[in-house]
């Protein structure tokens, strides 16, 4: 009878060990993601990750620290679950004294570059901090002058698959002029696409371009490059660039160009071509496409395939372009989730926006907001298989 107490008090015991241990068991996402792990503080403000799902078992999360999109896992064409970003399992590592990356960002002030950070408005000139050969990129990205993707949002999530995030930057924010209120909302649709729409006001002129900057590997492997993935981008037009990756302020024909993708084809077709200038200048493709799409939200603008997977992403805008990157400046110096380290063309990025460097191009679509104006952009990026 002892060694029956003895056994049964000992079976009890190994259970409560398992149910505590069950306890402290992190919830993780459909991605792996501890959610845990993005909890901290930067610059004393709090960040999270938060977690959308649609009908269909789709999951996006997102960290309020730079709006940024983590993980998306959406399905195959055999119904698996593939997450098609990169991203980092840390908040540390998107910190800027970490990695300066733009993995997910929302981007903002202004997406893209302004030619050496300088324009003009309502006579003013304003001069921006300069970090990418001598131009401002994505609103300032060197420590002490860091644009929205490494600053901590405000965040809502008023239901399961939307979440609001609002960001306050002041007067004199990097030098910008003017107080601007903005908000990002991610929705994700029960259709399986990730719907993102961008807002915001002023008390002064200024200007806003904002963008979202996922690098997307729709092999769900990043260790695969996305050269094999087939890409339409409906443009006739681009906008070439120099040495610089500074725009030159003409429209260039695609046609009879490795930047004509019209027709889908093979990303990496021609991306070693470097007897193309456009090409060499651009280490690959960086490079701001004119769409044809008029703004129609319901047209698409750019579509990627991945055989492998089949998955397809179709991407829908109002803004009147889309920067193509290939990522070109992917070295291997970074690992990301999983522990998978991101090599040349790892990812590409399609970014809706305004031109570059429209404030000092009179001639192209104009990117100033005044007091008393709305700003608005809509971004849907759809996902389905073939």
């Amino acid at each position: 009878m002892k060694r029956i107490t003895r056994l049964a008090g000992l079976s009890a015991l190994i259970i409560m060990s398992s149910c505590g241990a069950h306890k402290e068991r992190p919830q993780l996402t459909k991605s792996g993601l501890n959610p845990n792990n993005f909890v901290g503080q930067y610059q004393g403000k709090a960040t999270a990750l938060y977690t959308l799902e649609n009908s269909q078992g789709t999951e996006a999360c997102i960290t309020n620290f730079g709006g940024r999109l983590v993980s998306l896992m959406v399905a195959d064409r055999n119904g698996e679950l593939r997450d098609v970003v990169l991203g980092f399992d840390s908040i540390q590592d998107y910190f800027p004294e970490n990695n300066l990356t733009d993995f997910g960002a929302s981007i903002g002030r202004y997406a893209n570059r302004i030619n050496q950070g300088r324009f003009v408005i309502e006579g003013d000139t304003i001069q921006l901090p300069r970090n990418n050969f001598g131009h401002c990129l994505h609103g300032g990205g060197e420590m002490g002058s860091l644009g929205w993707q490494y600053r901590v949002y405000e965040a809502q999530q008023p239901n399961d698959s939307t979440l609001i995030l609002t960001i306050v930057s002041p007067d004199g924010d990097n030098n910008f002029p003017g107080e601007v209120n903005a908000q990002v909302t991610y929705t994700l649709k029960n259709d399986n696409s990730l719907d993102i729409q961008y807002t915001g006001t002023t008390n002064k002129p200024t200007i806003l371009n904002m963008t979202n900057h996922s690098y997307f590997n729709l092999s769900g492997n990043p260790s695969q490059p996305v050269t094999n993935d087939l890409i339409m981008v409906n443009a006739d037009h681009f906008t070439p660039v120099d040495s610089t990756f500074m725009t030159t302020g003409e429209f260039s024909p695609v046609e009879g160009t490795p930047f004509d993708f019209r027709n889908a084809r093979p990303l990496g077709e021609n991306i070693k071509n470097f007897d193309n200038e456009q090409i060499k200048n651009g280490n690959g493709y960086d490079h701001n496409f004119v769409l044809n799409t008029q703004g129609d939200i319901n047209v698409p603008a750019v579509e990627l395939y991945n055989p492998e997977s089949g998955i397809l992403l179709t991407m829908y805008t109002t803004e009147p372009g889309v920067q193509l990157y290939s990522g070109n400046f992917l070295n291997g110096s970074v690992s990301g989730k999983n522990g998978i380290t991101y090599n040349q063309h790892a990812a590409v990025c399609l970014e809706s926006q305004h031109y570059p460097d429209s404030p000092n191009k009179p001639q192209w679509p104009s990117t100033q907001l005044n007091p008393g104006e709305t700003y608005n952009s809509h971004t849907i990026y759809k996902f389905s298989t073939k």
